[in-house]
């Protein structure tokens, strides 16, 4: 459909709306309530409620309630030499690294990984500076609502925001992605898989497995004996080794295996990259 095709079917549907409306909503409740009832009477349909819906929650969510937590965060030491930096980079997928002094909550700037990467390119990684790189970091409170965060993020043209406590201490950090997530849905990325799909080759030795794969499962494919007596999952496996919810990039090592997250949340670990130091002869979903 064209540009202007798309603007006059969704300019339609808000006359529609607009005409059913009897009276000014009181507040935002009742606006809610004249959404659910727009859905249930065809002007629009289930994926645009639920997008409304989330635009009007946003106003009432706080920082403090999506925000990285600072154990999660992943940074870059301000005095590490380019040769530790640029596996950190690598590692963890994403594009920008709060640069911090001698603990987290000195916070020197922001490097973006394009600025790292150029010298890479130009043959000149001897002469990368990161205090020549580093953006001016944004911070926030905690307190902070997220519509007021997503308009502040369009005016500044500013991507990732660190967030600090009553007390001026670090507590996380927020993306625009974070923000924009909370109203469109998860951003899928290069590292998502349908979990359907169950366990799938990736490379030579190594594999691509959605974390909720039970461990009976596992086990089977890979001739391993871990116990499923106090979780079911490999990802809850991961949890249980390490007391705490890991950062993409993280790996650990369990029964020979490298187990390393490649996609997760704060909140739960989605899918692992499974490296054997050996030939394995692994049964997967596609067969190989």
């Amino acid at each position: 459909m064209s540009s202007s095709g798309q603007t006059g079917s969704t300019s339609s549907w808000l006359r529609r709306l607009a005409n059913s409306i009897t009276g000014e909503p009181r507040d935002l409740d009742e606006l809610a309530t004249i959404l659910v009832e727009a859905r249930e009477r065809g002007l629009i349909d289930a994926d645009v409620l639920q997008m409304l819906e989330s635009v009007l929650e946003v106003s009432e969510i706080q920082v403090r309630d999506i925000m990285v937590p600072r154990s999660q965060m992943v940074v870059i030491n301000r005095d590490e030499p380019v040769g530790k930096i640029l596996p950190v980079v690598i590692e963890s997928g994403h594009s920008r690294f709060p640069v911090v002094g001698e603990d987290r909550d000195e916070v020197q700037g922001i490097l973006l990984a394009k600025d790292l990467l150029r010298f890479f390119v130009e043959d000149q990684p001897d002469d990368f500076d990161i205090k020549e790189c580093l953006r001016p970091a944004v911070f926030i409170p905690e307190s902070k609502r997220l519509n007021v965060l997503l308009k502040e993020f369009r005016v500044t043209h500013n991507h990732m925001a660190i967030v600090v406590d009553e007390y001026g201490g670090v507590s996380g950090l927020l993306t625009i992605e974070d923000v924009l997530e909370q109203i469109v849905g998860d951003i899928g990325d290069e590292y998502d898989i349908d979990e359907s799909e169950g366990i799938r080759k990736e490379a030579d030795r190594s594999w691509t497995v959605p974390a909720l794969t039970r461990i009976e499962d596992f086990n089977q494919a890979f001739g391993t004996r871990f116990s499923d007596e106090e979780c079911d999952t490999i990802g809850g496996l991961i949890l249980q080794e390490l007391g705490r919810m890991p950062r993409r990039g993280e790996a650990v090592q369990i029964g020979g295996l490298e187990l390393k997250v490649i996609r997760a949340d704060r909140r739960r670990i989605e899918t692992l990259r499974v490296t054997s130091p050996r030939d394995l002869e692994v049964r997967t979903a596609d067969g190989g």
